[in-house]
């Protein structure tokens, strides 16, 4: 570990650094100006709290305090960039339009619209001889239409429409919280990062290879358990002149993919460039130390025989030969050399029926060896062996990563009736007879489930033996206080089953929705072509049935309305869904995102979906920052996005359950009314499975009783907070966990 300390001032920079700082901690790094300046700036601030409550934040006490003590044009430059920030954050920096000027109101029926846009291009010379010619064959393209899909009417005048909107008690308030220096919330965001217990989602890995790039030279974390994590910082180390670290030959791999720009979790081949000399040298030294002080090591090379071999070719390593151990990688990769792979020595034994030589084997790799505990169990013949398997898992259950042990545990409660496996990169959900597979770029897929179950006293046995684990690697939690609504959010296992964004919880989460009026929101830009997205809700009833839909093909229904469709987004576009829950026929409510025409979600320029609640009598335009409850990025490699669901509960309340899935789809034209029964199948999938949530870890933390806390009497001394935000006037060295560093939860 590095002891030197040394942050990396860049200019131009400060800005983003602070914005980067207050998404993730939710904490405004403490604003300074020279000794001496005038501290004038209360009314400036003050002014700054206001315009953060139009779009649903506030500052701190401490905030607000700070900032009037500061000069007024620092106070004024200060709030210009966090207004830049959080107006993102919610999806407020850009022009929400709607088809329909007065959405909600007035929205007509589907055919009553389509006659009166027939109408509209007949009166239209230009392409009144294209639309006779439609209607002769009884066939009408709504895309040639001139006043279909595109905006009939400005922004202002979409504004103009509508009252403002009222005030209201449950409209969201999201904190802003005093941080230190922009250096110090650099750092500890940094550390935080690199030494997070669970993968993290793509823009909080870019984020980090940012970071780490600033903090090369600064104070380190002890360990970086996460191997993708350790390939971004062994990039940065590598560039500053340390020695990365390095200690199987696939973290030299996920090294040389960071170097590349690549995928440094090798789920997507990364394109190897040329290296400079100095580069090629350290990649060399390092996969030759690492086989020198392991040569077993090279069992690893077969699983990414062909990257090992494209990265070969760029390495050179025949231009080395101090390096011999370095060379035996390639030659394993190219065939010259035997190193038979771990998974096929394991996969030998289960072909010999050894299944207590398998359990023996996986030992070497403890968390092999849990993941395979499903399998071993299943194929035990004798009790004997199954007693081996279980005594093999305790043996090694110290030496597996927290979030493996919480994986396990979560797939064992749900393996009651012989359902669910989580195995490599894919996770499945039990689904009764059907198994749903969701792999960590969030596609999902279903299949028949035909596996025997895995025997009840060895089940229970485990289950005993991973809470007594799990509940000795907690911290003492001292007095610890929950906020109630933080109960059900599921525990986040990995970055990758959560989407980047506001208010977003891991997938497999329940959170209240409380509110008379439910709106969904979408937007995109387009990059390069006409890209249309459609913005849809499909209403199921207990039995996962359909009962109806809202769609540009279903513009209106009890429950709602629809903003209608725009076909292309050059300058962006939105579209909303507007629901009356007290309306609502049914019991599930899936809104979705379907790719009708154009670039993907990982291809435009940006795209995000979002909720609002409201007050039946709030009025306001069809978007309004402050009562916006989830923002969430769509980057998703499927044609069709399913970010939660709504499901009301026996006791007629809503909640929110967290999806963060992609289906496929098809090329072009996805329609709500095409994927009913896939969307019926997952989320029967997803809502039908126990989830682990923040009330098990707590209860293992507390011994059992976990005492929720309403806010009302804030207790002199440290405490540790858990809850969806940070609330004022904690002790100063209270451990606080909020959905921004949810992660710190799981043990290592």
């Amino acid at each position: 570990m590095r002891t030197r300390v040394r942050f990396w001032e860049h200019p131009g920079m400060d800005r983003s650094l602070e914005s980067l700082v207050v998404r993730h901690t939710h904490r405004l790094p403490r604003p300074s100006e020279p000794a001496g300046s005038p501290a004038r700036g209360e009314v400036v601030a003050r002014q700054f709290d206001a315009a953060l409550m139009s779009v649903g934040f506030k500052l701190s006490a401490d905030l607000l305090e700070h900032l009037s003590g500061l000069s007024e044009d620092a106070v004024a430059a200060t709030a210009e960039r966090t207004l830049d920030t959080v107006r993102a954050m919610v999806g407020d920096h850009v022009r929400h339009n709607v088809y329909f000027v007065d959405f909600p109101a007035n929205v007509p029926d589907t055919l009553d619209f389509w006659r009166d846009c027939i109408a509209r291009a007949l009166a239209d010379e230009s392409v009144r001889p294209t639309i006779l010619a439609q209607l002769s064959i009884g066939v009408v393209n709504l895309l040639t239409l001139p006043s279909y899909g595109r905006y009939q009417h400005s922004y202002a005048e979409m504004l103009a429409a509508h009252d403002e909107l009222i005030a209201a008690g449950g409209d969201r308030v999201t904190v802003l919280h005093l941080g230190g220096t922009l250096a110090e919330e650099v750092g500890g965001l940094y550390l935080a990062l690199a030494g997070s217990t669970t993968p993290l989602g793509d823009e909080h890995l870019a984020d980090l290879a940012l970071l780490a790039g600033l903090c090369a030279e600064g104070p380190q974390p002890e360990r970086i358990p996460v191997r993708e994590n350790r390939a971004v910082v062994n990039r940065a180390w590598l560039a500053a002149g340390a020695v990365p670290l390095l200690d199987t030959v696939t973290d030299v791999l996920r090294l040389a993919c960071a170097l590349c720009d690549g995928d440094v979790t090798l789920q997507e081949p990364t394109r190897f460039r040329a290296l400079s000399r100095a580069t090629r040298r350290a990649l060399l030294a390092g996969l030759d130390s690492v086989v020198a002080a392991a040569p077993g090591k090279l069992a690893d090379v077969p699983v990414h025989r062909e990257a090992f071999k494209r990265l070969g070719e760029r390495l050179h390593p025949h231009e080395f030969p101090r390096w011999p151990h370095a060379a035996e990688v390639f030659a394993v990769a190219r065939g010259e050399r035997k190193a038979p792979s771990f998974d096929r020595r394991v996969e030998e034994l289960f072909g010999a029926d050894d299944v207590v030589g398998a359990a023996e084997l996986l030992k070497a790799a403890p968390g092999r060896l849990f993941r395979s505990l499903d399998r071993l169990l299943r194929t035990c013949g004798e009790q004997s062996e199954r007693d081996a398997v279980v005594a093999a898992a305790e043996a090694v259950a110290p030496e597996v990563s927290g979030r493996v042990l919480l994986s396990v545990r979560e797939h064992l409660h749900n393996r009651t009736e012989g359902t669910d496996r989580t195995e490599g990169t894919d996770r499945s959900e039990a689904t009764g007879r059907r198994r749903v597979f969701i792999n960590r770029l969030g596609r999902a897929w279903v299949t028949d489930d035909l596996r025997a179950p895995v025997p009840a006293p060895e089940r229970e046995r485990l289950i005993d033996a991973l809470d007594a684990e799990l509940r000795r690697r907690l911290p003492d939690p001292g007095r610890l206080l929950v906020d109630p609504d933080v109960l059900d959010v599921a525990l986040p296992l990995s970055g990758r089953a959560t989407a980047a964004g506001l208010g977003v919880l891991p997938r497999g989460s329940l959170s209240p929705v409380e509110g008379e009026l439910l709106r969904f929101f979408v937007y995109w830009k387009q990059r390069h072509r006409d890209t249309d997205y459609d913005l849809s809700a499909l209403m199921l009833d207990e039995d996962y049935e359909t009962v109806c839909w809202l769609s540009y093909t279903q513009l209106t229904e009890v429950e709602g309305e629809h903003s209608g469709d725009i076909t292309e987004a050059p300058h962006g576009a939105s579209e909303f869904i507007n629901l009356r829950l007290g309306a609502v026929r049914g019991t599930f409510v899936v809104p979705q995102v379907n790719l009708y025409a154009g670039e993907g979600f990982e291809e435009v320029a940006e795209s995000f979906f979002g909720f609002m609640l409201r007050e039946g009598e709030q009025q306001g335009r069809p978007f309004e920052a402050r009562t916006v409850r989830m923002k969430s990025e769509l980057r998703g490699p499927g044609r069709v996005a399913l970010p939660l669901a709504f499901l009301r509960g026996a006791d007629g309340r809503w909640r929110a359950k967290w999806l963060h899935l992609y289906l496929r789809g098809t090329p072009t034209s996805n329609q709500v009314e095409g994927n009913q029964v896939s969307v019926a199948t997952l989320l029967r999938g997803i809502v039908e499975r126990e989830q682990l949530t923040v009330r098990y870890l707590t209860e293992l933390m507390a011994g059992g009783a976990v005492t929720v806390w309403d806010g009302t009497e804030v207790p002199d001394g440290p405490v540790t907070y858990i809850g969806l935000q940070r609330p004022e006037g904690l002790h100063p060295e209270s451990r606080i966990v909020t959905l921004e560093n949810l992660r710190d939860l799981i043990p290592e």
